[in-house]
């Protein structure tokens, strides 16, 4: 029996369940959050134009309205269409506190196409973004030109007319015309004065001038709090 309970002790032992290791518990890597601004910190407000229309090189815009919402700086600009192509505002900047913006997004608003000779209409609202803590007490938007970029076909129904017409006014030797290439009429220089390079005549005849309204369109406001 003495015998028997060493045995017992042994098999006892074998049979109980390991001891547990002490657990690992690893370092969580927490995410850096993003820091929280107060939407309060941004300003809104909504600004009266002392001079909503200019006119500048015998073409009126007109800026509805200015306003500020969060970081935007909001601005609805109209003009009546010169023709019947697809006319935009071709470059703007806002200036405050000496920063100018040049980097902004354009909203249609409003479209009304030239319709038995009426002329056009065309309302877009511009939007700069600045920082929260931009001065905007004496801030300056400027539309520096409006252009048109060419539909299919436009070339010879719309401005070559017009270049042609310009041509003769200035007396420069540059004789244009519209020809038929694989079924699309096509405006191509047909002659060019002897001491000018074809170079030099395309450059002239695809200047942005006859394509574009230039300004500048200033228009001033107070946007502070």
């Amino acid at each position: 029996m003495k015998k028997l309970i060493p045995l017992l002790l042994v098999f006892i032992t074998a049979c109980a369940p390991a001891a547990q290791e002490p657990a690992v518990v690893l370092p969580q890597i927490l995410a850096s959050a993003t820091p929280y601004i107060d939407p309060a910190s941004y300003p809104s407000a909504q600004a009266e134009l002392a001079a909503p229309n200019q006119t500048a090189n015998g073409f009126e815009v007109r800026m509805e309205r200015a306003s500020v919402e969060g970081k935007n700086v909001n601005a609805d600009v109209c003009f009546t269409l010169p023709d019947t192509s697809d006319w935009s505002i071709w470059s703007a900047s806002l200036n405050y506190g000496g920063t100018v913006l040049q980097e902004y997004g354009t909203t249609l608003v409003s479209l009304q196409e030239p319709v038995g000779g009426q002329a056009g209409f065309r309302c877009d609202t511009l939007t700069f973004v600045v920082p929260p803590d931009a001065d905007l007490t004496n801030a300056t938007i400027v539309i520096d030109s409006i252009a048109a970029t060419p539909r299919e076909g436009e070339y010879c129904s719309v401005y070559m007319p017009k270049i042609q017409q310009a041509m003769l006014e200035r007396g420069i030797g540059i004789v244009l015309d519209c020809v038929d290439v694989n079924g699309l009429l096509t405006m191509q220089i047909l002659s060019i004065p002897p001491e000018m390079t074809q170079e030099q005549a395309e450059q002239i005849v695809y200047s942005d001038e006859f394509y574009a309204v230039k300004g500048p369109w200033s228009f001033s406001f107070n946007l502070s709090q």
